[in-house]
């Protein structure tokens, strides 16, 4: 939607705001928060794809990191028919802006704004996140996307990336980036495999929702794909397609899949 409020540019020249705060001392003088990256608006073409890459629907609960004036947000309510949403900027001004937009637009029953430091709230029950933040804000927040958001949670950045973990899709709008990311369940350890009858030792390897493994008898290994709880992998030229329920990994129809297999944490 826009880039976040964090902590601005310094300048050179002096605030105004400061030098009252020098003038008639820090308990009269109300500073604005620093902010680490200046306002831009996203462009409302972006905000519409963006919403639609991340199939926004009647069930989800979309938040907004650096809200501004709340435009995917009420977006994700008004177009999108999502459940509710909510904004997160630190800039005050930019809160009550988006807060007035959900106002005119009649969505204030589904469409929240708060104002705070987006690495101190808690993002955790998000279906949707979105995002227009620079890199260097992505890459902090990163290991709380992976850490906190559940698996299948649908992350939507406009611009910038996430480094080195690849995107499930991105695409490019009126010249503007757009990425989406399926936040993995994690697999990475033993387990046993059960097929045709056999048990087989499995070691899994996991770069963020790209797996790799050793299996017992199968020299070749196994390589595969998360896209949340689900698990896609070829071993010996066969597909696999297994949905993660906590230590276990069953078996789900798929076109060309193997099926009657079961496999769970050593």
């Amino acid at each position: 939607m826009s880039v976040p409020s964090l902590r601005s540019f310094a300048s050179l020249t002096l605030p105004v705001g400061l030098l009252a705060g020098l003038l008639i001392g820090p308990a009269q003088a109300q500073q604005p928060p620093r902010l680490d990256v200046p306002y831009v608006p996203t462009p409302e073409p972006v905000v519409a794809h963006m919403l639609k890459l991340a199939e926004v629907g009647p069930d989800d609960y979309l938040i907004d990191l650096g809200s501004g004036d709340g435009r995917i947000a009420i977006s994700a309510v008004q177009d999108h028919g999502a459940k509710a949403a909510l904004g997160i900027d630190l800039d005050p001004e930019r809160v009550r802006e988006a807060r007035g937009n959900a106002e005119r637009e009649g969505v204030t029953d589904k469409v929240t704004f708060e104002q705070g430091d987006l690495f101190q709230k808690d993002i955790s029950e998000a279906d949707v996140l979105t995002m227009y933040l620079l890199s260097t804000v992505n890459m902090r927040l990163r290991p709380v996307i992976l850490d906190t958001l559940k698996p299948g949670t649908r992350v939507v950045s406009h611009a910038f990336s996430l480094g080195d973990w690849k995107p499930d899709q991105s695409d490019v709008i009126n010249g503007s980036s757009v990425f989406l990311w399926i936040v993995p369940a994690k697999v990475a350890g033993q387990w046993t495999l059960e097929l045709d009858g056999k048990r087989y030792q499995v070691e899994l390897d996991q770069r963020f929702q790209r797996v790799t493994g050793t299996v017992e008898g199968h020299p070749a290994g196994l390589r595969g794909q998360l896209k949340g709880n689900e698990l896609h992998f070829t071993l010996d030229d066969r597909l696999y397609v297994g949905q993660l329920n906590g230590d276990r990994i069953e078996a789900v129809p798929a076109e060309g899949a193997q099926q009657g297999w079961v496999a769970y944490r050593s």
